[in-house]
């Protein structure tokens, strides 16, 4: 029986991984750029993390986490997000007294159990960033513009949408939560299973049913913004108010819930429509009670993560091609002997900078052009015996279809040739 890797996992190929290479450069330069550093937390933790977190009512946790019992007897869990490890190692390793305000930024695989489809795996890739230590709304405004600019610079702005909504504080809840029990319970016959458990566990979460009978009777349900007091109001308004200044597009959705119990006011998505039913490629929130409740210094917060696997899908919609590995140069050699030099020029140039291939099998020079031009490189090196003779070697250029000699001692010139 051929092995074959788990269902739902992927393996990302050297044809592909130059563009993903690109999106997470870029994200990195843009992110340094707003003063976030880099954290690498652990891909498993206990599961009390995550219960604690996300939520015990959440379909994550009731359903998706992937748990074990370790040697020892404990409960431990693959992470199925981020937020919860960087909290985690943002109270474990007292960064609130290192600075009043700690920005960071991640990448990595998260693990959920999953129905697999496009665009989603059970083994995923996120990018996210977490902004600790603000309660500020323009901490809110800095954080979207900074994944919006990021999206800007991946030439991905124009087929995305912005939406965004408050879940108001924990004053605003209760009696938006009423509203929506009387609600729901008017129509809990045509409700799915889940959302009528849902209704006598946290309400809240029907609103993220994507089953169609459900997201019908949510079209219908009290909104959220009406039920803001004061404060988490003024709050939102100047959020919206900071992304108009910016020039940043935006759409309110009061639907907007997300799949985690931690967020608090400001909630958004970045949507599109390029991608079928897996629309959303990024989203986020402040969750200013989190820290405190994983046992910190109580400490406002708010961050987003988007899933790396779509906005591959997205980008490649947008940039067919171009992406694929590429190789500077091709030494050829006709011969034993050349053969050596031609092993050693490859050496001098990739130490000097040039991505360079060379065939070690005896083959026709012809065989070996061939390939070069399957490689799509600029430059053939051939040297044979009439080359090992003169001390020289041919430099083909492979798009002019034009041929010099070079003498091999000058090789190592032609790597700051061509970089510059």
């Amino acid at each position: 029986m051929k092995t074959r890797s788990i269902r739902g996992f992927k393996d990302i190929l050297p044809d592909t991984i130059k563009r993903w290479h690109h999106i997470e450069n870029v994200a990195k330069e843009t992110f340094e750029r707003y003063g976030y550093g880099e954290i690498r937390i652990p891909e498993i933790e206990f599961t009390n993390l995550f219960a604690r977190s996300i939520g015990t009512t959440t379909d994550i946790v009731k359903k998706e986490m992937y748990t074990f019992t370790d040697l020892d007897g404990s409960s431990i869990t693959l992470r199925p997000e981020g937020t919860a490890g960087v909290v985690r190692a943002f109270i474990e390793h007292s960064m609130h007294l290192k600075s009043p305000v700690t920005k960071l930024y991640y990448t990595g695989t998260m693990f959920r159990h999953e129905r697999p489809q496009k665009g989603r795996y059970r083994g995923f890739n996120q990018i996210g960033a977490e902004y600790f230590g603000s309660a500020v709304p323009y901490a809110d405004v800095e954080i979207i513009s900074m994944l919006w600019n990021f999206l800007k610079k991946i030439g991905l702005s124009q087929k995305l949408q912005l939406e965004i909504s408050s879940l108001g504080d924990e004053s605003s809840r209760p009696a938006y939560m009423e509203l929506l029990v009387e609600y729901f319970t008017s129509h809990a016959d045509a409700l799915c299973p889940d959302c009528r458990r849902r209704l006598e566990t946290n309400p809240l979460r029907i609103l993220d049913c994507k089953k169609e009978a459900c997201t019908q009777i949510v079209n219908g349900a009290p909104s959220i913004l009406d039920s803001l007091r004061a404060e988490s109001r003024e709050h939102f308004d100047t959020v919206k108010n900071g992304l108009t200044l910016l020039s940043i597009p935006f759409v309110l959705n009061p639907r907007i819930v997300r799949g985690l119990d931690y967020y608090t006011r400001t909630v958004f998505e970045i949507t599109t429509d390029q991608l079928g039913a897996q629309n959303s490629v990024a989203a986020g929130g402040r969750y200013d009670g989190l820290v405190e409740n994983l046992g910190g210094v109580s400490t406002p917060a708010i961050g987003f993560a988007l899933g790396m696997e779509r906005l591959i899908l997205l980008h490649e919609i947008q940039f067919p091609g171009g992406f694929s590995k590429e190789i500077d140069a091709f030494v050829a050699h006709i011969g034993d002997q050349p053969r050596q030099k031609a092993f050693m020029i490859a050496h001098i140039l990739r130490e000097n900078g040039m991505r360079v291939e060379i065939d070690y099998e005896a083959k026709s020079l012809k065989s070996q052009l061939k390939r070069a031009n399957k490689l799509g490189v600029k430059l053939t090196l051939i040297i044979g015996e009439d080359e090992l003779k003169k001390g020289t070697v041919i430099i083909r250029d492979m798009e002019l279809s034009e041929e010099k000699e070079m003498d091999i001692e000058r090789v190592k010139d032609l790597a700051f040739e061509f970089s510059s």
